[in-house]
């Protein structure tokens, strides 16, 4: 008997160089080569971390280099979204609040304890010393609809929902002092959108709601701080160029009456050329096509992915 095929990230164990980059006054970029990305706002008075990596052990660099430009305490977490490699890392920082969209309460309250068990499943190496993870899930003390203003001194900081994209939560923490947006994984650069709990149809306008707030750095989920806003444009280009690629193949194979299977096939050979360079293309894949044949066929909100749904989408697809 054949074992499983393993997840494409259970392959991904080599160690990523961390960069902290500058983007104004007040805003910094944690970036490792395609890792998950933390951003950071200092204010007057405080510092905001926006995603705290996967676990305590790992947010514990992203403090150490926060520690080497200010000795301000940290006093808010932002969730930009739910999924657990952006938030299990929050007790590090020892916030006093962790604010997230009421949208992304809701989805943690639903699917958070089956979510954090299905990522730490697919890509182990992301969740470093996941045993430094508190019992339980990360939950917000505030939540906010569509908007909320924190001043940190007279810096003023704007949490936005600008639509649904990446989760139907998704928040964008936007300077409008320095034009520095932090997006989440709205926007990626040189890595592949993981679309599993998307909204396809949705995405391409909330790009352009990012775009229409004219950034001149933003900080992706993952890839390098895009800075001057001909990188900016490019991220969100390709990030709306990719999502559109995958609906728009996913719903002509649907057209023609293909199952799953076939229109995965399909899609990946057509993108396979133009994104196969991206990081974790081949990861993500399954579980985009999947979300989007849902999207197009009897689906229009995300199912829960749990890791036993992982296995058998994965061996579906790829055994």
């Amino acid at each position: 008997m054949n074992s499983p095929k393993k997840f494409a990230s259970q392959a991904d164990l080599d160690e990523k160089q961390v960069s902290f980059t500058k983007l104004s006054d007040h805003a910094y970029a944690y970036t490792a080569e395609g890792d998950p990305n933390t951003g950071i706002i200092i204010g007057d008075d405080a510092v905001l971390v926006a995603d705290t990596q996967a676990t305590p052990a790992m947010a514990q660099d992203v403090i150490r280099r926060i520690r080497e430009v200010t000795d301000k305490p940290i006093k808010y977490v932002v969730m930009t979204h739910y999924h657990a490699v952006r938030v299990l890392g929050a007790s590090a920082y020892a916030p006093q609040q962790i604010i997230a969209s009421q949208d992304t309460y809701d989805l943690i309250v639903e699917r958070g304890e089956q979510d954090k068990a299905s990522e730490i499943g697919r890509f182990p190496r992301l969740f470093r010393d996941v045993e430094s993870v508190p019992a339980g899930v990360t939950w917000p003390t505030i939540t906010f609809n569509k908007k909320m203003t924190l001043w940190l001194g007279k810096l003023e900081v704007q949490l936005l929902q600008l639509g649904r994209g990446h989760t139907k939560g998704d928040t964008v923490v936007w300077l409008p002092q320095d034009r520095v947006l932090l997006s989440g994984d709205l926007v990626e650069f040189d890595a592949t959108p993981y679309a599993g709990d998307a909204y396809f149809k949705d995405w391409p306008q909330t790009l352009e709601n990012v775009a229409a707030l004219k950034p001149v750095a933003l900080v992706p989920g993952r890839g390098p701080a895009l800075v001057g806003e001909e990188q900016v444009a490019a991220g969100l280009k390709a990030t709306g160029g990719f999502i559109a690629d995958v609906r728009a193949s996913v719903e002509a194979g649907v057209a023609a009456g293909k199952d799953l299977n076939a229109v995965y096939k399909d899609t990946f050979a057509k993108l396979k050329p133009k994104y196969g360079h991206w990081v974790i293309f081949d990861h993500c894949m399954p579980f985009d096509v999947t979300r989007c044949y849902d999207e197009a066929t009897q689906f229009p909100d995300p199912r829960i992915w749990t890791a036993e749904r992982d296995r058998q989408m994965w061996e579906t697809l790829e055994g």
